[in-house]
């Protein structure tokens, strides 16, 4: 990614969610044409003058002083954000109303208004997520629409419905209601989280790891950390877990970008920082006397962490973790994961046994890793043919061109093992 094209996206998040504030949710296009106008004249203006010193100080003067343009052409705040006629009516000047909303504390504030907003309830689950991607993330139309795997006119009119939903309300989300805060935080952390795994799990036809979504989602939970009506024992149960996954990154692919698994991976490569970090939320996150499913996967991947080899895992320890899960939020993928952990534990066969007991396994037939799974039991198993075909079935559902290399490998290792005595 260039640099100016990551500082727009940087920046792209937190002045549309200002601007969105300055003129109203029902004029959420006007604020993303500013902010687009904003990155035009940048573009026009470094071409020939350069970056400045401050880039991001630069496009914020230049967003607020379009604002202030559209405010005085078009007349009378009130016709924009409720809350800039208030502001007016109660003897303040446009000038120093708009310079307040581009304070830190506002735009940290506007923000989360923003991530709540997009959670209303009228809007499905992807929408919402697409809506965070664009409008807090700074991700395009298209670029959003890669991210699932959609057409970027169909996803284009999806993103549309939502924000005329959004319209409708006027104005963002307010933080002051504690019951609606409360009622709306749960869809902000699944979102967030589906966010993080987009990046770390995702199907980009490009890279089988988006650190740029992984970093997004981490700084996004940051937000609700930053505030007390949203720093709640699961935002911070969240924020661990993604901080030990976040970790991970540095050894998940190896110098030719290949994946690895997690038990080959050269744990020296680990952020030790976000380790201590995610070790530190999680100490926090107990704070509260509710066990969320975020509590227990933070847990599972803090035990990952502390083994300093493969071979030191505490897999008793992560079995009855997913016993846990399993019993609070069951799912196939968690039962998946368990049978990984108890093959490590007891052997292969153990695995393919807990694999056969899984409920409803058919939801897993589009998941590659269930196929892989198996067919790296097998293998350890010594039954090559049956190894193949598994691995073959994944391949078929290989969602980029690394998941792809990757299952080719452990074809090619099928190949090699020798004859089960």
């Amino acid at each position: 990614m260039e640099p100016a094209e990551h500082l727009f996206r940087q920046e792209a998040g937190r002045l549309v969610a200002i601007l969105t504030r300055l003129f109203g949710v029902h004029n959420l296009a006007v604020a993303e044409d500013v902010v687009q106008d904003a990155f035009c004249r940048a573009l026009e203006s470094w071409k020939f003058h350069g970056v400045p010193k401050n880039p991001s100080a630069w496009l914020m003067t230049t967003a607020k002083n379009r604002a202030l343009e559209i405010l005085r052409r078009d007349g009378t705040a009130r016709r924009f954000a409720p809350e800039i006629g208030r502001s007016l009516e109660s003897g303040w000047t446009l000038a120093p109303v708009i310079e307040e909303h581009f304070e830190t504390a506002a735009i940290q504030d506007v923000q989360l208004r923003m991530m709540f907003s997009c959670m209303h309830p009228r809007i499905p689950e992807e929408a919402r997520l697409a809506l965070v991607l664009h409008l807090l993330c700074g991700f395009s139309v298209e670029e959003t629409a890669a991210a699932f795997l959609k057409n970027a006119a169909a996803m284009e009119k999806k993103m549309g419905r939502a924000k005329k939903t959004l319209a409708g309300s006027r104005r963002l989300f307010d933080l002051a209601g504690a019951d609606d805060v409360a009622a709306r935080l749960p869809a902000v952390l699944h979102v967030l989280y589906l966010l993080f795994n987009e990046g770390y799990h995702g199907a980009s036809s490009e890279s089988a790891v988006r650190g740029e979504l992984c970093a997004e989602a981490r700084r996004l939970v940051s937000l609700l950390l930053d505030n007390p009506r949203t720093a709640t024992p699961a935002a911070r149960a969240l924020a661990a877990l993604l901080c030990f996954l976040a970790a991970r990154l540095p050894g998940r692919l190896d110098a030719a970008g290949n994946l690895t698994l997690l038990m080959d991976q050269d744990r020296s490569s680990w952020d030790h920082a976000l380790i201590a970090e995610g070790r530190r939320q999680l100490e926090l996150s107990a704070a509260g006397g509710d066990v969320t499913a975020y509590h227990l996967e933070a847990a599972i991947a803090s035990l990952h962490a502390n083994a300093a080899r493969a071979e030191d895992t505490d897999w008793n320890g992560i079995i009855a973790l997913y016993d846990m899960l399993m019993t609070i939020q069951p799912s196939p993928v968690v039962a998946l994961n368990r049978a990984v952990a108890l093959a490590q534990r007891d052997g292969p066969g153990r695995g393919l046994e807990a694999i056969a007991r899984i409920d409803d396994r058919k939801r897993l037939a589009r998941y590659p890793f269930y196929f892989a799974a198996m067919g790296e039991f097998e293998l350890r198993l010594a039954r090559r043919d049956v190894a193949r075909g598994h691995f073959r079935a994944a391949l078929t559902l290989a969602r980029s061109p690394m998941e792809k290399r990757f299952l080719e490998g452990r074809l090619r290792e099928c190949e090699d093992v020798p004859p089960a005595r």
